[in-house]
């Protein structure tokens, strides 16, 4: 026979039990509270601290990050050289002669900018500008012509020279330009006993500056717009290789430039004859920028009634940039009398010089011609 193993159900305590039998249970559960709210006043209220502040930076992944900000270097206005610190001081052009007398010339080696022009009697003068060299002396000076003015009005600076006739002089300063003049008695030009006049007017290029008034004496505006070096130039970048520039500005006038690898430079000659400076430097160039312009009379006579002639250089016309040793073509634009002369390449983008010296050669529209070779 199995027999079913079931638990004994507990026996319950009968409802009827007295409140006497309860009372001891009460009052031990009363008593353990009773004790543990004396412990806790005993013992005082313990203090939290609150948890320290989690600052949480959030990453950001590298294809978002800024681009760090690159340097762009000081460099001169006129010349595109990088230096450590830039002086602000006036851009000073300076007429200087170019005839076989007047040779060799100071200071044109010091020049950061030389444009050359062609004057009465198809003789060769020039307009050397300088801000970032300042040589102790520069010359033969001569007198001022029409021409100069739309290429030293941008400049806003000084425009030195010997003298000059009365209706000539009156456009220097109706233009915008101070004038300072030797006939005029101004600081800074005398004549040398080494040479004969009219070719031994000099002049100090740091007189000049310290001589320019208020109006004139801050940095010139950038004139050209510069690459950061030889290799990013526009001729170089998109020219074809040349070797010699030969040009015939005037019957008088047959200057040439050929490049020099080792030096990275065009040196120029004055016919077949090696353009040297009173320094015993040769004459020569980064930059060598051929400036095809209308070459119109101007309204004024020279001796035995020869016509002065000048150059229309508001407008635009075709320009070679020789860099690098090769040549590029584009266009040349002046908007207006006192602004810069601007360079552009065929997609009409600025047409980029290589840091250095520009010499600027205008080539008389119709009767000039250059040949590169």
């Amino acid at each position: 026979m199995s027999i079913d193993h079931h638990p004994r159900a507990p026996r319950r305590e009968s409802a009827r039990s007295t409140t006497g039998a309860r009372r001891p249970r009460v009052a031990g559960a009363l008593g353990s509270v009773l004790l543990a709210s004396a412990l806790l006043a005993a013992c005082g209220t313990p203090t939290v601290e609150p948890a320290p502040a989690v600052t949480v930076t959030p990453s950001i992944e590298p294809s978002k990050q800024a681009p760090p900000t690159p340097e762009v270097p000081v460099t001169w206005p006129l010349t595109g050289v990088a230096t450590d610190e830039l002086v602000d001081r006036p851009a000073v052009s300076v007429k200087v002669e170019n005839t076989s007398s007047a040779r060799p010339q100071s200071g044109l080696e010091q020049a950061d900018v030389v444009w050359e022009t062609i004057v009465e009697f198809e003789v060769s003068r020039l307009v050397a500008v300088y801000q970032s060299q300042v040589p102790t002396e520069v010359g033969p000076v001569r007198s001022v012509r029409p021409m100069d003015i739309p290429i030293a009005a941008s400049l806003h600076g000084p425009l030195v020279f010997s003298g000059g006739q009365a209706g000539i002089l009156a456009l220097v300063p109706a233009a915008g330009i101070q004038a300072i003049s030797h006939d005029a008695g101004a600081a800074g030009l005398a004549r040398v006993s080494w040479r004969s006049a009219p070719h031994n007017v000099y002049g100090n290029v740091e007189t000049f500056m310290a001589s320019a008034d208020s109006t004139h004496s801050s940095a010139p505006p950038e004139q050209f717009v510069f690459a950061r070096s030889l290799e990013t130039s526009g001729a170089v970048l998109s020219g074809t290789p040349a070797t010699t520039i030969s040009f015939r500005l005037s019957a008088q006038s047959s200057p040439s430039w050929t490049w020099d690898e080792g030096s990275s430079l065009w040196l120029r000659s004055e016919g077949s004859t090696p353009a040297m400076a009173n320094s015993g430097a040769r004459l020569s160039a980064t930059n060598v920028v051929a400036v095809t312009a209308p070459h119109p009379d101007s309204g004024f006579d020279a001796q035995q009634g020869a016509p002065v002639p000048t150059y229309s250089l508001v407008g635009e016309g075709p320009v070679t940039v020789a860099t690098g040793g090769r040549t590029v073509e584009g266009t040349w634009r002046k908007s207006a009398t006192d602004e810069p002369l601007q360079l552009f390449d065929a997609d009409g983008s600025p047409l980029l010089l290589a840091p250095g010296a520009t010499w600027v050669e205008l080539v008389p529209q119709g009767t000039g011609s250059f040949t590169v070779g």
